[in-house]
Formats: structure tokens, sequence, C-alpha cells
């Protein structure tokens, strides 16, 4: 199962904290937690709910432990690979998913971090928002909201970087 999902929260964990070194203490340390709460664990959700629960709670807790420093440069394929995942054979393709990876990866510095990891669970892992208000311990209505003002923060943003729509 660790095999499975370290990939998963090591990404998670890195667009929570924009630090590369961090993302894998993170996702060591989630994954040390999840080990020793497992008896906890209620079957209420998803194992991997429950897994992003802790991965997330860890990065917030890191970010709050933490002054706020700027993106770290992501030119390396490593990192690239950790943030998508993807790889293509055409140059320019490549040129513009790797663009657009920084470029998201900046906005989501700017947001305030629960308005980050909402946004993070909807866009990269495509979870409702049901499922996402479980994970983070909050209201539906709030993740919501938390998801509106990103996406808001977003379309500014997209603005001011001359993004096409």
């Amino acid at each position: 199962m660790v095999r499975l999902t370290m990939k998963d929260v090591v990404a998670l964990t890195f667009r929570m904290t924009q630090d590369r070194d961090g993302a894998f203490d993170l996702a060591q340390e989630t994954f040390v937690s999840a080990w020793q709460s497992l008896r906890s664990f209620r079957e209420e959700a998803k194992f991997e709910s429950w897994l992003y629960r802790i991965a997330a709670n860890k990065a917030l807790n890191y970010l709050k432990q933490r002054s706020r420093r700027p993106v770290e440069s992501i030119d390396s394929l490593e990192t690239e690979a950790l943030v998508s995942g993807s790889s293509s054979d055409n140059p320019e393709q490549l040129l513009r998913a790797k663009e657009m990876q920084k470029g998201v990866l900046e906005f989501m510095a700017e947001l305030p971090a629960q308005q980050r990891l909402v946004f993070d669970l909807r866009f990269y892992k495509e979870l409702a928002f049901e499922e996402i208000a479980k994970i983070t311990g909050k209201a539906v209505g709030t993740v919501k909201t938390h998801y509106r003002q990103a996406i808001i923060k977003l379309r500014g943003f997209a603005e001011r970087k001359g993004w096409r729509q």
C-alpha cells in the first residue's frame, strides 16, 4: 500500500509546502503516523482519504512552523515528474506543460494554506467536495467556499500572467 500511495502523498505535500526535501520528510512522517494510528482507522472513509488527511495536517503544521519562503525552482526533471507524472516526446508540449506546472505552483504558493489544500485535492486528485470535507475536517460549504475563492484568485493570477482562457 505504501508503494501505491507514496507518490501521491509526496506530490500533495510538495504542492502544499513548495519544499522538495520537506515533502519527502512529511511523506515519511505521514506513513509513520498512519502505521502508529492504524488501529484508530475506522473505515468510515477510504484509506487513501485518511492518509491524505494525515499528510494534509502534517503539511499545514509544517507551514505554520516555518516562515513563508519563495517557491523553489522546479527546473529539475525529478521534480517535474513528482508534480505531474506525465511525459511527452514533443519538446514544445513539454515546455508548455513545464511552464504551466511552474505557474500553478506559483499560484498555489500565494494561496492561504486551507485554500491551497482544498484546491490541491480538487484540482489534482479530482476529489468530490464531500470527500475533501472528510479529509480536511471542514463543512462541505466551507470547502466549496475555499475552492471558489481559490478559483477567483486563479483567474486573477491568470490575467496577471497573460494566460489565455
